[in-house]
Parts: C-alpha cells; sequence; structure tokens
C-alpha cells in the first residue's frame, strides 16, 4: 500500500507522517518513508535526530553531485541512497524537481516517479509530500492507494485540504482519509467536519507535547507517546491497516 500525506505548510503533514510510519513498522510492516519536501525535516519527527537528518543527501543530488553511481531502478536507489529509522523504517529524502518524469532513475528523481515506479506487496510506503498541490496535481492514477489530508481548523487550511481531496476524487487516485489537526474546541471540529463532507475525519487535538518535543528535535512517539495528539495519530495509522 503506499500513502501519500499532504497538507498547508506548517499544518503538521510532516510529524503525522512520522507517526504514520513507525506506527505501520511495530505493526510488522516493512515501511518505507519518503520525504519530499524541499526542507526535508522527516528524519527529525522519525526519530534519528537532526544530526543525521541534515547530513541526508538527497537520492537526486546524491548522483549530480557524483558521489554514487546510478541506480538501476526504484527499488535499488531507495536501497543504497536511503537511510534506517525507529522500528525498521527505512527512509529516504526525494528532491522535488520540475521534469516530472526524468530518464534516468536516479538522475532527477521526482516523488511521482518513485510513487509510481516502487511496487511490492510486502511494503507499506509513506510520502510526505511538499506542501501544496503541486505533487498531488501530478500524481498519475494507481501511483497510491490512499492520500491523508491534514489540516487544521482555520480557513486558509480547511480550504486548501478541501481542494486536496477534491483533486484526488477527480483524478480518481486513491481513498481519501482526514486528520483535523491542532483542533481546540467542538467548533474547531465542526469546522474540520463541515470541510469534508462524505468523510469522517480524524479530529487530532491541539496537543503542547507534541510541540515541546518537535522543538527538542525528538520524535513524538518517543518523546510523548501517551500524549492525546500522538494517540489520535497512532488510530489513524491503524485506520489505515483497516482500509488496506
Amino acid at each position: 500500500m503506499k500513502i501519500a500525506v499532504v497538507g498547508k505548510g506548517g499544518s503538521g503533514k510532516t510529524t503525522t507522517s512520522a507517526v504514520l510510519a513507525r506506527t505501520l513498522a511495530q505493526s510488522g510492516w516493512a515501511t518505507l518513508a519518503l520525504d519530499c519536501d524541499s526542507n526535508p525535516n522527516l528524519g527529525i519527527s522519525l526519530g534519528i535526530g537532526e544530526e543525521a537528518t541534515e547530513r541526508l543527501v538527497s537520492v537526486r543530488d546524491a548522483v549530480d553531485a557524483g558521489e554514487e553511481e546510478h541506480a538501476t531502478s526504484a527499488d535499488d536507489l531507495v536501497e543504497r541512497f536511503g537511510v534506517d529509522a525507529p522500528d525498521g523504517v527505512r527512509l529516504a529524502v526525494v528532491s522535488a524537481i520540475q521534469n516530472p518524469k526524468p530518464g534516468c532513475p536516479c538522475c532527477g528523481i521526482s516523488p511521482e516517479q518513485l510513487l509510481a515506479e516502487l511496487e511490492r506487496p510486502d511494503r507499506l510506503v509513506i510520502a510526505d509530500l511538499e506542501a501544496g498541490l503541486g505533487t498531488i496535481m501530478r500524481l498519475e492514477k494507481g501511483s497510491v492507494d490512499v492520500v491523508v489530508v491534514v489540516g487544521e481548523p482555520t480557513m486558509k487550511s480547511r480550504e486548501g485540504g478541501r481542494r486536496a481531496a477534491e483533486s484526488v476524487f477527480e483524478a480518481g487516485l486513491g481513498r481519501v482519509m482526514v486528520a483535523g489537526n491542532r483542533t481546540r474546541t467542538d467548533e474547531d471540529e465542526a469546522r474540520v467536519r463541515a470541510a469534508f463532507p462524505g468523510l469522517e475525519p480524524v479530529i487530532v487535538p491541539d496537543d503542547q507535547a507534541i510541540l515541546d518535543a518537535e522543538r527538542r528535535g525528538e520524535a513524538p512517539l518517543d518523546a510523548a507517546r501517551g500524549a492525546p495528539g500522538v494517540r489520535a495519530l497512532v488510530g489513524l495509522a491503524n485506520g489505515l491497516l483497516d482500509v488496506g
């Protein structure tokens, strides 16, 4: 199963991606996490630490700089250029590029190309996409199975999430699940639910423990496992297994 996580910048999609990846890995699945943001921070949220995250070289730039030989396939690429994260998650950083379909599998790899080519039935893929709708709108049918839309109760975030969900439905990309992140009040929850008619958002409460963990550069799943927000995201991960 391939899962894409999308949302407005600052909505919490990277934290969501990290908790999903590690929870699914803890369930026994071989799990690959793709950091598709041009400012990659998924490694921090996964728990490999700030320094190790900064040392990660994108799969594109490693070849461009002449530091690595060409990979022969998408699977070869993530094995050679990825790193191991807690709970057995494999992490690879992917640079965003202008050409969505470069000829070589590693000279200018794009998130949409990787998602289209990574095909292993015994592995789950979690892709933390760059903020906005660009990558979602370039994905081809069959590239992903589920899109997790992360949105906050603010009007801009709700509207961005609604458009992302509509794009997924219109393109027939797969199922949509919604994480209503940083909800504080019943009114916040009602706004999130109203933005996604026909769907049942997972409500993720505003949680200071998650914010504190991120400020320290720690994985929320390690530093605040029992926090309400983390528990809600773990529940979302379990829901993804039910979908699969």
